[in-house]
């Protein structure tokens, strides 16, 4: 046995901690913090002690998700009521919950977008009167060849009678069919029918809309005079950047997909602290510490999350059962609702957390949500030109 393993043996025989003596009163020294259990000591033993962690994890998940999900403010009454340990922590929740729900977004969706405009849909009318006509050629043909039989003549002349008819009836089908369809071929190129055409849908179109916006973001809320020179260099190297990139958008909407997706977790844990401000401002008089507030914040980003989540998984299961029409339509209802859940959920979870009547709970709920979905929107929009800039 090596001497480090030895020592760390008759510390555990002593009961007394290893590093300073102290008489141990659990797996952890409570003066020094180091553990009784060291890392040299038998793989098996290791192997053990990662499942127990792993399982005490699952169980904490267990108690946390459903509550997270269907008793709004109830994670955050239990921490600030000391309970805190049988659940996950505020900041591992959310984290983990925003990573992984927008991971499976990225690839639940698809931006695959048809910049070309759409392609008109025609009948051939040309190959099914070839058709016809070969037909009738045939017939004529067979009459020759049985021109001395006047029972097969007789017959065949009717048979060619009737499918002269049925060429005409069919030739007329189908050009009433085409002029439908060229109506719905209008209107799918983004023409409207008495009225002047509209612009169609095209790579230029949206190459000049995400110019121009990358353009007034520019204008708006880069250009600022005390800025250093340096800064200054590089905001506009991403922006010129965001302009060249713009083109490979076009040929290739998923490739801003996956860069946007991938940076709005970052933009989430930005607005965290922010929102947690906004509460503290409209919550001055609870006089609540501002760490209360993020609290708050984290468990309600997180509940949004888990709600996108879970949206991700009622869609992919709702077009994975897309042939049965009963638990598709199950899917899609649930969908619906989880769409009203959310704000109602959030304005229990305000109501239930600072005690406040329904009335002012409902008016700073209501101007919380609408400067929220502001930021959120600047947010976002700073997101797809940072996006851009890194394509």
């Amino acid at each position: 046995m090596s001497t480090t393993a030895s020592a760390n043996h008759s510390a555990q025989k002593s009961n007394r901690c290893a590093n300073c003596e102290t008489e141990l009163l659990g797996p952890h020294c409570y003066k020094c913090g180091q553990p009784v259990k060291g890392m040299v000591r038998h793989f098996s033993s290791i192997i053990g002690d990662f499942f127990d962690t792993l399982l005490a994890f699952d169980s904490r998940t267990w108690k946390t998700v459903p509550s997270l999900f269907f008793r709004p403010g109830f994670l955050t009454t239990e921490y600030f009521s000391g309970r805190r340990v049988r659940y996950v922590s505020p900041v591992r929740l959310f984290i983990f919950l925003c990573i992984t729900s927008f991971f499976v977004t990225q690839i639940n969706s698809d931006w695959a977008i048809n910049f070309g405009g759409n392609k008109s849909v025609v009948v051939d009318t040309e190959s099914a009167e070839r058709g016809l006509d070969q037909a009738v050629e045939n017939l004529k043909a067979l009459q020759k060849k049985h021109a001395e039989d006047n029972l097969v003549v007789i017959n065949l002349e009717e048979v060619e009678s009737e499918l002269v008819e049925e060429r005409i009836e069919i030739k007329t089908g189908l050009d009433e069919l085409n002029t439908d369809l060229d109506k719905v071929n209008v209107n799918l190129n983004g023409v409207t029918g008495a009225s002047k055409q509209s612009e169609y849908f095209t790579k230029d179109a949206i190459a000049s809309g995400l110019n121009e916006t990358i353009t007034e973001i520019d204008e708006e809320f880069f250009q600022v005079g005390w800025l250093p020179d340096s800064l200054e260099d590089w905001v506009n190297k991403k922006v010129d950047s965001a302009h060249k990139n713009v083109e490979r958008v076009t040929e290739d909407p998923n490739r801003l997909k996956k860069a946007f997706l991938g940076a709005l977790p970052s933009t989430l844990i930005i607005m965290l602290p922010i929102f947690a401000m906004m509460l503290w401002v409209a919550y001055i008089f609870k006089r609540r510490l501002y760490m209360e507030h993020l609290i708050v914040a984290l468990h309600s980003h997180a509940f949004i999350c888990l709600s996108i989540l879970t949206a991700n998984l009622f869609y992919s299961a709702s077009e994975k059962f897309s042939d049965y029409n009963v638990i598709s339509s199950l899917f899609d209802n649930l969908f619906f609702l989880l769409i009203i859940w959310v704000p109602i959920y959030l304005f229990w979870m305000q109501k239930r957390i600072y005690q406040q009547g329904w009335l002012i709970t409902l008016c700073k709920y209501s101007f919380l949500g609408g400067a929220y979905l502001i930021l959120l929107a600047l947010g976002a929009a700073l997101t797809v030109l940072w996006s851009l800039a890194e394509l």
